[in-house]
């Protein structure tokens, strides 16, 4: 792993500083995990970008951190209506931008198919900062994908078997408005004995970290694709809030599997009229949702982190 050094044709934004909003100013770093390929050049190591923020007044020291995971085609930077309750009551917080899946650096096939990999950004982070100071308490927060990507960090496992019916077009793929003709793209990538083993060797991987001690997922995805043997093994408190007019992750596809088979789950529906894009439009149909739930991860993760 190489920490901090900049590779050519990679913006240089290792540890500087960069307004959010106007409101916080996070430290940006760019860590390389050489375990992991550039999916755009093979021959450098995988990129994972880190927005720090420090608590204004920390609860402890070390202060409790939470990281947080942004949903499919978003950024972390672009997250502050978690982040700036979590920061405000004490919480150090890190929020990624997830290789191939986030709209500052652009998108790549893999980095919304092969979801496994997030949870491994996660880690990989934790693992470099852990290296420079002790870390205080860990929980994980995640919208939409990101979602996905919590609970994962807690033992959720993608089921290879339904994944390569997906990705090889046994069965159809929901559309992806920030990538249309992903599978298309994807294919010309890989020829198809090796996407299957990157699949079946990736998806049902064991992604717990052990370091993770709460989860809140908002909106999450995946939830038709992970087993219900694995959500059964996640033994971390875990609180889900869902939109009751979400199509995009809609609550019996998506979110029941993940409330109904985690044995430690709780959850609401932030509102029947909320709406996926509530979360992240400009101009939400619902403008204060966003406020309401990043309110009650804060209260969530006072209760077990702080």
């Amino acid at each position: 792993m190489r920490v901090g050094q900049r590779y050519q044709g990679w913006p240089s934004l290792y540890d500087v500083a960069m307004p959010i909003s106007g409101r916080e100013q996070p430290l940006i770093r760019v860590l390389y995990d050489e375990s992991r390929h550039d999916l755009r050049d093979p021959a450098h190591p995988r990129p994972v970008r880190l927005y720090l923020w420090e608590p204004e007044h920390p609860l402890a020291v070390p202060a409790p951190l939470v990281v947080v995971s942004h949903g499919t085609g978003g950024s972390g930077g672009d997250m502050e209506w978690l982040v700036r309750p979590l920061r405000e009551a004490g919480f150090r917080v890190m929020a990624l931008d997830h290789h191939g899946n986030n709209f500052v650096d652009g998108y790549e096939p893999e980095g919304f198919l092969h979801v496994w990999e997030r949870p491994r950004d996660v880690s990989f982070a934790l693992d470099a900062l852990a290296r420079e100071q002790p870390l205080g308490p860990v929980g994980a927060a995640g919208f939409s994908l990101g979602g996905y990507t919590a609970a994962a960090l807690a033992g959720a496992r993608v089921d290879p078997q339904i994944a390569w019916a997906v990705l090889s077009g046994a069965v159809p793929l929901p559309g992806i408005p920030e990538f249309p003709g992903v599978l298309e793209a994807l294919r010309k990538k890989y020829p198809e004995d090796e996407s299957s083993r990157l699949v079946l060797d990736g998806a049902g991987a064991d992604l717990l970290d052990s370091r993770m001690r709460a989860v809140f997922q908002v909106a999450p995805g995946v939830g038709g694709f992970v087993t219900p043997e694995s959500l059964a093994t996640v033994q971390v408190p875990v609180e889900i809030r869902w939109g009751g007019a979400d199509t995009v992750n809609p609550y019996e596809v998506d979110t029941r599997p993940y409330l109904e088979h985690i044995p430690t789950a709780n959850g609401r529906s932030a509102g029947p009229d909320v709406r996926h894009d509530d979360f992240f439009a400009p101009e939400p149909a619902d403008p204060t949702v966003r406020v309401r739930v990043g309110r009650e991860a804060t209260t969530f993760f006072l209760q077990h982190l702080g």
